[in-house]
């Protein structure tokens, strides 16, 4: 019996493994409500959302068509949407452009600073795929990627970035590329035989538990050094103490040669850190 295929809109939602939203948008809220200590009014939410949104579904779609070649020849990936034929490479491409022209719209929207800013993102996006091609130090670009969801929600809503913006974002750096590495994992072997680039094929299973704990740690570090700068209140340092231990706590569940619980660790829990220290962040400012 033929399977009917899913809705078009529903494919295209899991090419962009839309649910995935959730690593940096809350973090673009972060940035968001500490620019102005507070609320940052219901329009300026609705815009960087849908800036979000936009810049996060034109990324996933990019990357998506440049390797989907890679991807039809690693087991693992090769059911995606595109080596699988369920969409077409012009789909991907037109969903490309519906996603500017959605960041470029809500962009337009916001402080007129990033409306000058918005091609470093779309740059950033477009280069990202293909550096695993050349170097191991990929994680940290798309680690730099993410980080640009708190400082130019900042800059959206106040125009404005200080340092202690920057050092929020390099947090999300280190966090990012610091669950990257696990991520790398996944096609150790794949990675391997395609001759491509990633801390995992450079330094082993065991380089990258201790480079994922160096980065984490550092992360903790960077989220107290921007609390210290903007003097915030208990509820911004429990966020910090929740994400140390969130972070601990998923450094405990995955270990060498025991990676059983790898997906749990990369998918679920930096979901849950990202929103548990935004609703702390935003406590904290509202109440405070």
């Amino acid at each position: 019996m033929t399977v009917a295929p899913a809705p078009l809109p529903r494919r295209l939602a899991s090419l962009v493994r839309i649910e995935h939203t959730v690593f940096a948008l809350p973090f673009a809220y972060v940035g968001a409500f500490l620019a102005v200590d507070g609320w940052p009014g219901l329009a300026n939410v609705v815009w960087v959302t849908l800036a979000m949104v936009g810049a996060r579904t034109l990324a996933m779609a990019l990357n998506r068509v440049v390797d989907a070649e890679l991807d039809a020849r690693n087991p693992r990936t090769a059911t995606r949407e595109l080596p699988s034929g369920a969409l077409t490479r012009g789909q991907v491409l037109a969903l490309s452009g519906a996603a500017l022209a959605v960041f470029l719209m809500a962009v337009s929207q916001l402080d007129p600073v990033v409306r000058y800013l918005w091609p470093i993102p779309v740059v950033m996006f477009v280069v990202y795929p293909y550096l695993k091609r050349v170097t191991w130090l990929c994680h940290f670009w798309l680690g730099a990627c993410l980080a640009l969801a708190p400082i130019g929600a900042w800059l959206a809503v106040s125009g404005t970035a200080p340092w202690e913006a920057w050092a929020i974002g390099g947090a999300v750096l280190l966090w990012v590329a610091g669950f990257d590495l696990f991520y790398s994992l996944f096609d150790l072997e794949h990675d391997q035989r395609e001759g491509l680039h990633s801390w995992a094929v450079r330094f082993g299973e065991r380089g990258v538990f201790l480079g994922a704990r160096t980065l984490h740690a550092g992360s903790v570090a960077l989220l107290a050094v921007a609390g210290a700068g903007l003097h915030a209140g208990v509820l911004y340092w429990l966020g910090v103490v929740a994400t140390a231990v969130l972070l601990a706590y998923e450094h405990s569940i995955v270990r060498p040669g025991d990676l059983r619980r790898l997906d749990a660790a990369f998918f679920t829990l930096n979901g849950v850190i990202s929103v548990v220290f935004f609703v702390f962040v935003g406590l904290d400012v509202m109440v405070g």
